[in-house]
């Protein structure tokens, strides 16, 4: 006869108190839900990151803008740009600290949703505002520091969304990617002192985004990611 399976034995704690076995399929069990999850949300969150875009047209369209409607869009363009650019970096220093790996596929949805929205805010300007008067953007960007620093921050921009493609990605590398897309927090930099220069006088927001995004560098450094 064929002897009974042996109990696995207790698994220790911490401080050296034993506690109840724990099945070794728990936490893979655990993240495998949580992949499921977060795939059969990705619809939800990408409809979530074209709605702001959407709500802005739809009161532009109506005139339930009220005052300088390119002034407001050019700022809630700005604004939402801001906004999503720390949400993509906040996805690293989360899987990190959290354990939130179902993030990671969020990290390119936010991405480009950053890039579409500062793409957004470019157009406002140049289009509407100057009504793509050539010379006179490209005297803006030249004479005024704000708009020179903005159009680098979008055009560092560019070379992030083009590698973030599967296929070009594999042909670049992960090493030489990862060094790339460093230029994220350039860019943020860069955004974060176009933004300061823009509103002048009301700077609570622009230092608030610059601090959030030191904080979330710092986050990233390997003297300060959580061991284990």
């Amino acid at each position: 006869m064929t002897p009974p399976a042996r109990p696995a034995p207790p698994v220790a704690s911490g401080d050296g108190a034993s506690i109840a076995t724990v099945p070794e399929t728990r936490a893979p069990r655990t993240r495998g839900t949580a992949a499921r999850v977060a795939k059969a949300l990705y619809p939800v969150a990408l409809v979530a990151c074209a709605l702001p875009a959407a709500l802005l047209a739809y009161e532009a369209v109506t005139g339930r803008l009220l005052g300088d409607v390119v002034k407001i869009l050019e700022h809630e363009t700005g604004e939402f740009t801001m906004r999503f650019l720390a949400a993509t970096l906040a996805v690293t220093p989360f899987r990190t600290w959290l354990g939130w790996g179902w993030l990671q596929p969020y990290r390119k949805l936010l991405g480009n949703a950053t890039f579409a929205y500062a793409t957004l805010h470019l157009l406002v300007y140049a289009v509407v505002d100057l009504e793509l008067e050539a010379g006179e953007l490209w005297a803006s960007i030249v004479e005024r520091p704000y708009i020179t620093v903005g159009m680098l921050a979008w055009a560092l921009m560019v070379p992030l969304v083009v590698t973030s493609l599967k296929a070009v990605a594999r042909r670049l590398g992960g090493a030489r990617w990862k060094r790339l897309h460093r230029l994220t927090y350039l860019v943020a930099v860069l955004g974060t002192t176009h933004y300061l220069w823009a509103v002048k006088k009301d700077t609570f927001w622009p230092v608030a985004y610059f601090v959030l995004f030191a904080v979330l560098l710092v986050l990233r450094l390997p003297r300060f990611r959580r061991p284990g």
